[in-house]
């Protein structure tokens, strides 16, 4: 009995052994990482520039799976489903990862349950502009305006469910006015319409107006950030502008399947975190309109937190479900 017990202790001494192995040598093979994007969109491209930094860094390849759809609820379905061994990872937005648990009715994953944060890589501002023929010089003089003029101004955004919606949403409840929304297939074609006259205002991000702003054609009224941005220091925030407690930026991030071991998400997180803190990356991201936000997986999973409150509380006062 004695030879027996012993034998069973050095299988399992021997097991550990090798499950703590596993863990430390994690990875031992390719990376899945599931991109909630299309593949030529900022946030791809933010991916794909950070991709060759990880596969240095980890010593394994990672490979990118563009999953786009639902706003972001297919392919974070993907990786809920997935197993959680750490070689599935998804990358999500401010949308799937807070928004859409009160923009729909039901959701095929609870992102409190069924993910585990791993880290955050970027921030998307977005940038209240106006067409040069609203008389308006300033966002104070645009909020007076729109105040003494209920519904007469229509905010052109980049399309329902949309981060550059619920900021639009933020601001009109922030600000008390009453305006028409707009919705667009994108940034772009609500900032052309803008640069057009078709609608007086739109919320965009800074690829889409950026140049048409430095050449005078639309007019920067503020920007959704807590920050100035380096690009348009001359630009205040929204809160500069009066709104106390706006707080409005797109963001995108690094999410494992609930039950990844800690090392894993641990040596994730430090590779993510060497590559945004390049002054050469941090450059390139800033050029494609995005600001790269390293950290901590705790302190991307308390964002999650904060954020999907807030928007929670924009989303029942506004009244808005996507269906």
């Amino acid at each position: 009995m004695q030879r027996i017990a012993r034998a069973a202790l050095a299988l399992l001494v021997a097991a550990c052994a090798a499950g703590a192995s596993a863990q430390t040598d994690y990875p031992r093979q390719p990376i899945r990482l599931v991109v909630t994007f299309p593949p030529g969109g900022s946030a791809d491209a933010v991916v794909r520039m950070l991709v060759p930094r990880l596969n240095e860094k980890l010593g394994q390849a990672v490979i990118v799976d563009n999953k786009p759809g639902a706003g972001g609820n297919i392919g974070l379905s993907l990786v809920a489903k997935a197993p959680a061994d750490g070689y599935t990872l998804g990358v999500g937005a401010a949308g799937a990862l807070s928004a859409n648990s009160s923009l729909y009715a039901q959701m095929p994953f609870d992102v409190q349950k069924d993910f585990r944060p791993v880290g955050m890589l970027a921030g998307i501002p977005f940038v209240l502009v106006g067409n040069p023929a609203v008389p308006a010089k300033n966002a104070k003089e645009l909020i007076a305006l729109a105040k003494a003029q209920p519904g007469k101004f229509s905010v052109a955004h980049g399309g329902n469910g949309t981060a550059m919606h619920l900021s639009t949403a933020l601001f009109a409840q922030l600000a008390g006015v009453k305006v028409v929304e707009v919705p667009y297939k994108g940034s772009g074609p609500a900032a052309l319409d803008a640069l057009s006259g078709q609608v007086q205002l739109a919320m965009v991000d800074l690829p889409a107006s950026l140049q048409q702003i430095k050449a005078g054609k639309l007019v920067a009224y503020a920007v959704t950030s807590p920050k100035r941005l380096p690009q348009l220091p001359d630009v205040p925030t929204m809160e500069e502008a009066g709104l106390g407690g706006y707080d409005s930026t797109g963001w995108f991030g690094v999410v494992a399947p609930a039950g990844t071991p800690p090392q894993a998400i641990a040596k994730v997180n430090a590779a993510l975190n060497n590559a945004l803190s390049d002054p050469v990356i941090q450059e390139r991201m800033r050029e494609l309109g995005v600001e790269p936000e390293p950290g901590k997986p705790e302190a991307f999973g308390a964002y999650i937190q904060s954020e999907t409150a807030k928007w929670a509380r924009v989303i029942k006062q506004g009244n808005i479900k996507l269906d």
